[in-house]
């Protein structure tokens, strides 16, 4: 396991990274490979002599080359393969054309495209990328994480593919979730490539069609349930913090019922994140102040109901919350504020509602029906002036709908 440092040379101020690989060695290394951009000097000294044809080629001139090949790809699945093809031999030439074209391209490597590629991921894989820890070897948990390239990391994305985006449950195909996200985390962030880890958690897969193909490549067996997901869970964030004391873990498309009570149990013992759940959060928050701003008005004065509320809708109205106690409210007045509407309806206090919505639940007053209150009603009954969406449901809410209802 090497160590990966940017380093500056005192005398010209120009970043340089130590090579530790030499000859075809360095050639299959996608972080340390730099193609035909090897100068002559540089291919004498790493023993590259006769590996590349003749010609150090420009970065314009490698540009060229690889978006010429990359539009003459007819499908978006077959621009994700050709871009993972690139990224799995030059990193640093993958990432400067997703940063020249990032409007096309983000769009191929993560969502929407990276859903199909997780639904066929066993079908069309070709080369190994972060780790892969099935549950049945936890127990070697500390000489799995010592396979990652580099020990320096500081970024880590785990999945056990149970909730992959709208599709559910992926098994091992859910690995190219944390790779796409890694990959807006570089062009995003600026996060040098060599220092995030992808892992996929291998607990298994309740997707029959999975456990029926012959090429699927992930654990043939349902999913681990009770304390012996939590155990697997528990020796995986101990070796973390062996191996990376320093590292960001961000729990990426866990369960419903997994999500937010991993990230409550742990996020006190490493520095942990749910995009789900906070991410969602803050970039939905910061559009809300962004629209207060516009209104001239203030949070604490309007009235949100949320369709929809589970990871997303817990987050956004957990962030919610503290925005509004900021501007003066209780904890009591800001909760009254906020209507949650789920698969039954408004969500009561009286409806035996999940964990997370208990503290969100509503209390049915008089003013209430005593039956299910559908988002219309909802919306009508509170004058509600700010709807939220985190359902997947199309066209549950329309302006004929609305003025009908009215």
């Amino acid at each position: 396991m090497h160590t990966f440092i940017i380093q500056i040379d005192p005398m010209t101020g120009e970043k340089y990274i130590n090579v530790p690989l030499r000859q075809q060695q360095l050639v299959e290394h996608p972080i340390y490979n730099k193609g035909s951009a090897f100068s002559a000097v540089e291919r004498e000294q790493l023993g590259l002599q006769g590996l590349f044809p003749r010609h150090q080629s420009s970065m314009k001139e490698q540009l060229c080359r690889v978006y010429d090949n990359y539009s003459l790809k007819k499908t978006s699945i077959e621009k994700f393969i050709f871009l993972q093809s690139l990224l799995d031999r030059n990193e640093t030439l993958f990432y400067r054309l997703l940063l020249t074209h990032a409007e096309e391209m983000l769009p191929i490597v993560y969502t929407p495209t990276v859903g199909e590629a997780a639904k066929t991921y066993s079908h069309m894989f070709r080369r190994p990328r972060g780790l892969y820890i099935p549950a049945d070897k936890i127990s070697q948990i500390d000489t799995l994480l010592d396979n990652a390239q580099f020990s320096n990391i500081s970024l880590i994305v785990v999945t056990d593919g149970e909730r992959i985006l709208g599709l559910g449950d992926q098994g091992v195909g859910g690995m190219a979730i944390p790779v796409g996200k890694i990959s807006l985390y570089v062009v995003g962030a600026g996060i040098p490539p060599a220092l995030c880890l992808p892992i996929l958690l291998d607990m298994g897969t309740n997707n029959e069609e999975l456990l029926n193909d012959p090429l699927y490549l992930g654990v043939r067996h349902r999913r681990l349930t009770g304390d012996r997901y939590d155990e697997v869970i528990e020796a995986f964030v101990n070796g973390v913090k062996r191996h990376f004391p320093q590292a960001l873990l961000q729990w990426e498309d866990f369960g419903k019922h997994h999500a937010l009570r991993l990230l409550k149990r742990y996020q006190n013992r490493l520095c942990s994140f749910d995009d789900d759940i906070q991410g969602t959060g803050a970039v939905t928050v910061a559009a809300l102040y962004s629209a207060m701003a516009i209104k001239k008005e203030k949070l604490k004065d309007q009235r949100y109901v949320f369709f929809g509320f589970g990871q997303a809708g817990y987050g956004i109205a957990s962030l919610l919350i503290n925005a509004l106690i900021e501007e003066g409210l209780s904890i009591q007045e800001a909760k009254e504020r906020i209507y949650p509407v789920g698969h039954n309806g408004l969500v009561f206090d009286d409806m035996n509602p999940h964990e997370y919505q208990a503290p969100f639940a509503c209390s049915r007053t008089p003013n209430w029906s005593s039956g299910r209150v559908d988002l219309f009603e909802t919306i009508v009954h509170t004058k509600a002036t700010v709807l939220i969406g985190t359902s997947g449901l199309f066209a549950a809410f329309t302006e004929k709908a609305f003025l009908k209802k009215n």
